[in-house]
Formats: structure tokens, C-alpha cells, sequence
């Protein structure tokens, strides 16, 4: 455990790749394999579940230091984490240990889940005794859910592969759904992730690594130089779903999310197209909610995953299909090394008597006519473009573009835009713990007359008073808490911590002053929200100095946005 601690230190203090995947080196040429199963679980991003509630932890951790509430309430805020604040505020260690990673995780921390709360109030005091101020932060981050560090999958895929003496992408495949919940990780499967042998039979249900494309940044007219001519490229509409592979093999059916989730239980339709299937077939592609003849919104697709229970009527009102647009394996050939005409080519005649829609080819003169076509994204229901040439490999990860191995490209349209007034702030995660990062954003209800009356709604802020019905007000829409620099955080840090009017727990309330651009990809209606509407994936662009606050934008702004991005339009690409 100590090592571990030590470890997720040196990454989530550092900035550096190169620091990083020296860490990663270091804590796997010397971790024993039973420990380095369950760290590689946990960096390549599988979830502990949260198996001690966050106000026992607190409770727990003032009897333990002997303060009351109020005084950790106040560290709390002073250091903006709850794991760190708890590390701190509990005395020294009486009893000094060094447990192995893997008996925490299987001996303690697994059985914790649904003990009664006499149990764990022993448990834990028991166990920060052994811990150093380190330790007891990882613990806390390991039973409270939060966990999460700075790295990606592919660092630690490079570290393992460094240590094994192998090649990275073989890493990758072999990785390939390591974090499953279904299956714990164990000294012998770690045995195999970086065994220097060649790799033997594999699971029959086990998935590719996904290959990945790369942003345009270029403008169109641009693409000639940067790209070549369009006629090289295969054009596919960019659907907005869950990308996943199919497999089938051994007379079964797999479906796996890019996430490295086994979500074959959630999508009974598609495995029943799927059977038609030959054996020894791998698709890449796409599963989205197709209604009324077009894709529809992500937002249903979310729904649906959120449901414990099929019923005929959760089918019914989001039904769902896998478009195919790769094929990976076929005859139990893996195919990812083929360039991508040939693969396309295979695929076509696979799905030519339609057991699975095949995502279309899109057709232009140019570059110039794809981007005319492109215009109509939103009213298709999709996001954009996918390009890929005609002799691209299909590769590990996120490549450096550029050649055969590597030729896959997202042009996806221009993300909707607001100005937005900043009215709660929340102190982020790991370097950024003691500043506030995390930022909730909010429009006029209607536009105000002029400054004066916006500064009366904001005097009525100072002075907490409620907003009156039908009144002018700001209503909160958004969370955001990413797109500015280190500096910028800071600069606006200072700004929450002098207009603070109020404090729920980590949040605080602002006498609202900045106004900022957000990015979006995408609105809809959501019953769940005061405001009405939901947005996806929202980040800021820029703070808006330049804007007063009464200028800021309006619900009636977000509606017409709902218009703009086709909700209720019946254009369609080609498709199911």
C-alpha cells in the first residue's frame, strides 16, 4: 500500500510524461505481482465503488483526531479535498504496517462493502493507525469513490511494456478489458500482461485495442495540402453514440464499449442481429438510438443505459442498432493490418444481406463539396465527418497521424457556443484541491432592460434574497470545469474567494461578476433541470472581460440553439 501511495504521489504531482512513465517503471520492475495486478487495474481506469459513505468518513475521522465538526469543516475548506483534509487532521500513526496493495483490496477494503457501521468505525480506525499521511489518502480515495489520478492508459501501457521487454501495442491488446469488474485482477493475469512469450489463446470474447482518430485543425481550404486529394479518402458521417466492438466467436456474441466495458446485457436487440454472424468476426462501429428514421439525440441513449430493467417499453422508446463501419477479424483473421479499402471491401460483403446496418459512404467532388455536406450535420443528427485513407492500417490508440498506419481523422462541426454568468464554484481535484476550478453557469431568464435592472438582480443576490416568480433572475444550466490555463484558474480563484456570499458544504455562492464563453457539443430538453435544457460535454472557451454581465445570454438564446441543433428536424443521413 505504501508503495502504491508513493506512486500516485509522484503522478498526480508531476506534469511530466516522461516523469510519469519513469514512476510507472520504477513501481512495476519492483511491485510483486499480486500488487502491480491491482495498480494497473486502478490506473487504467477501473472503478473502485464507493463502500463507505463520505459523511461516515468524516465523523470517523473528527473522533479519531478529537476535534469537533466545525473545526474540520474549516480545514476542509482551507484544503478543498476530503481525502487530504483527513490525512492531516489524524494523529500519527501507532502502529506502523506496510500491507501489500492486493491483500488491502481483497482482505480489507472488498469485505468492508455492506459491513455494519460498528464494523467500520473499528476497521478504519484500526487501519489509519498503520497508515502514513499518504496512505490514509489513498485509502480515502479507494472507499469514498474518488479516486483518480493523471495518467492515461496508454503510459501506463508504455511503462509495462518497458518493463517486460515487449512491444507496446502487444501491451494493449493484452489489456484489452483488464479493468472488467467481472473479472479481479490477479497475480497470474498480470503474469500474462507482461510475459515476454508470444501471446498464447486468448478469451474467446476478448476485444481489439480501438484505434482512434486524430482532430482536424486545418480549414477546408487547407485540406489539399494537408490531406491530399479527397478522392484517397473513405467519408463517413461521425454518429453521436457508444463506440463498440462486436464480436463473435465461439457461437457467442460480445459487445464492448471503447471504455473496456461488457455491455453485451444491455442490447439484447443487437445481439440478436449479431447471430447471423459468421464465427471469427470483429466489427468496429457504433450503437446509437435510431427513431423516427434518423439517429437520435445521445441523451436517450443515456437514459436507457441508466435503466436496471429491459422492459418492453424502455425498448420500445429507445430502440438501438450497431452501425458497423470497420471490420477487424473475419474467418478468425485479424484483419487490422489490411489497408482500409480492403477491410471496407470485407465488410461489405459480410453485411450485404443486411444482418447489421453498414455506416455509409458519403460522396462529394472535393473537399469544398464535403464541406457543404457538412453543413447539415445538426439537422442529420450527427456530429460531423470521419476520414480515413484509403491505405490506413488500422492502428493502437490515439497514433501520431501521418502514413499508412495511422490515416483516421474527425472533422466534426463547431461546437455551440454561450456567454454565461459564473454563480457557484467548487475547489477541483489533486494539484488543483485548494483552488476553485469547478464552476456552474447560468443565463438570464429573459433579457434585461438594461444594466440597471441586472444590477438590482444582483444586489438582490448580495442580499440573499430569493428569486421572485416571473421576476428577472439567473437560472443555473451548466457545470463546467475545464479550458483555462493554471493561471486563469488562479486569476478567478481570487474573484470567488472575495465575492463569496454564501457556503453549501465545498460550494460556494458569488455575487455573480464574470461572464464566460462556453463550448458545447450538444443541447436538449431535460425535465430534470430548473432550466429546462441540458448540455453536453461543456467547457469553458474564455472569460469574457469584455462583456458586462447584462449582456450575457438568455434561456430564449439556449432555446433557438435547440432549434439550430436540429431537435426538430427530420433530415436523416443513409442509414438503419
Amino acid at each position: 500500500m505504501k508503495r502504491f501511495a508513493r506512486l500516485y504521489q509522484q503522478l498526480d504531482a508531476s506534469t511530466s510524461t516522461g516523469a510519469k512513465v519513469e514512476a510507472l517503471q520504477r513501481y512495476f520492475a519492483e511491485a510483486p505481482a499480486a500488487d502491480a495486478a491491482w495498480a494497473v487495474y486502478f490506473l487504467a481506469g477501473g472503478k473502485p465503488r464507493q463502500v463507505v459513505p463520505t459523511a461516515t468518513l468524516r465523523a470517523l475521522a473528527c473522533a479519531r483526531a478529537g476535534i469537533d465538526d466545525w473545526l474540520f469543516e474549516a480545514c476542509y475548506q482551507a484544503v478543498g479535498d476530503l481525502a487530504e483534509t483527513i490525512a492531516h487532521v489524524l494523529p500519527s500513526p501507532g502502529r506502523p504496517a506496510d500491507t501489500g496493495l492486493a491483500e488491502w483490496v481483497e482482505q480489507r477494503l472488498l469485505p468492508l462493502r455492506g459491513a455494519d457501521p460498528g464494523t467500520v468505525a473499528d476497521r478504519l480506525t484500526a487501519w489509519w493507525d498503520e497508515l502514513d499521511a499518504p496512505g490514509r489518502f489513498l485509502l480515502v480515495k479507494l472507499i469514498g469513490g474518488g479516486f483518480r489520478v493523471g495518467v492515461s492508459k496508454l503510459l501506463v501501457q508504455r511503462a509495462l511494456a518497458a518493463v517486460a521487454g515487449v512491444d507496446a501495442g502487444t501491451v494493449a491488446q493484452r489489456m484489452m478489458g483488464y479493468t472488467d469488474a467481472r473479472a479481479l485482477p490477479t497475480a497470474a493475469r498480470y503474469a500474462a500482461l507482461v510475459s515476454r512469450e508470444a501471446q498464447g489463446a486468448v478469451d474467446a470474447g476478448q476485444p481489439y485495442p480501438f484505434c482512434l482518430a486524430h482532430p482536424v485543425e486545418v480549414g477546408v481550404q487547407g485540406f489539399e495540402a494537408a490531406l491530399g486529394p479527397a478522392a484517397d479518402w473513405y467519408v463517413e458521417w461521425k454518429y453521436d453514440g457508444i463506440r463498440a466492438q462486436l464480436v463473435r466467436r465461439a457461437g457467442r456474441c460480445w459487445i464492448w464499449s471503447r471504455g473496456e466495458e461488457l455491455v453485451t446485457e444491455r442490447f439484447p436487440e443487437i445481439v440478436e442481429r449479431a447471430r447471423a454472424l459468421p464465427d471469427g468476426s470483429v466489427l468496429d462501429g457504433e450503437i446509437v438510438v435510431w427513431k423516427d428514421a434518423r439517429p437520435a439525440p445521445f441523451q436517450l441513449l443515456q437514459q436507457r443505459i441508466g435503466r436496471k430493467l429491459l422492459t418492453k417499453k424502455v425498448l420500445a422508446e429507445a430502440p438501438v442498432t450497431f452501425i458497423a463501419y470497420d471490420l477487424l477479424e473475419c474467418g478468425g483473421q485479424d484483419l487490422r493490418a489490411q489497408p482500409q479499402a480492403l477491410r471496407r471491401q470485407a465488410l461489405e460483403a459480410l453485411l450485404a444481406e443486411g444482418s447489421l446496418p453498414l455506416s455509409p459512404r458519403v460522396q462529394a467532388p472535393d473537399w469544398a463539396g464535403f464541406a457543404a455536406l457538412r453543413e447539415s450535420s445538426r439537422e442529420r443528427g450527427v456530429e460531423g465527418f470521419m476520414l480515413k485513407h484509403r491505405e490506413a492500417r488500422y492502428g493502437v490508440g490515439r497514433r501520431k497521424p501521418g502514413g499508412a498506419e495511422h490515416g483516421w481523422w474527425k472533422w466534426k462541426i463547431a461546437p455551440l457556443t454561450v456567454d454565461a454568468v459564473l454563480v457557484y464554484a467548487q475547489a477541483g481535484h489533486g494539484r488543483r484541491a485548494s483552488v476553485y476550478t469547478d464552476y456552474t453557469f447560468a443565463v438570464w431568464s429573459r433579457a434585461p432592460r438594461d444594466a440597471a435592472e441586472a444590477q438590482g438582480v444582483l444586489d438582490a443576490i448580495a442580499r440573499r434574497e430569493p428569486a421572485q416568480p416571473g421576476a428577472l433572475q439567473l437560472v443555473a444550466f451548466a457545470k463546467a470545469y475545464s479550458g483555462l490555463s493554471d493561471e486563469a484558474f488562479q486569476a478567478v480563484d481570487a474573484v470567488i474567494r472575495k465575492t463569496t456570499i454564501e457556503k453549501f458544504g465545498p460550494v460556494r455562492a458569488v455575487v455573480p461578476s464574470l461572464v464566460f464563453e462556453l463550448a458545447f457539443e450538444g443541447i436538449q430538453r431535460s425535465p430534470r433541470h430548473k432550466s429546462g435544457i441540458a448540455v453536453r460535454f461543456p467547457r469553458m472557451l474564455r472569460r469574457r472581460d469584455d462583456k458586462p454581465l447584462h449582456e450575457a445570454d438568455t434561456l430564449q438564446q439556449l432555446e433557438a440553439l435547440l432549434l439550430q441543433a436540429g431537435a426538430t428536424s427530420r433530415a436523416s443521413p443513409e442509414g438503419p
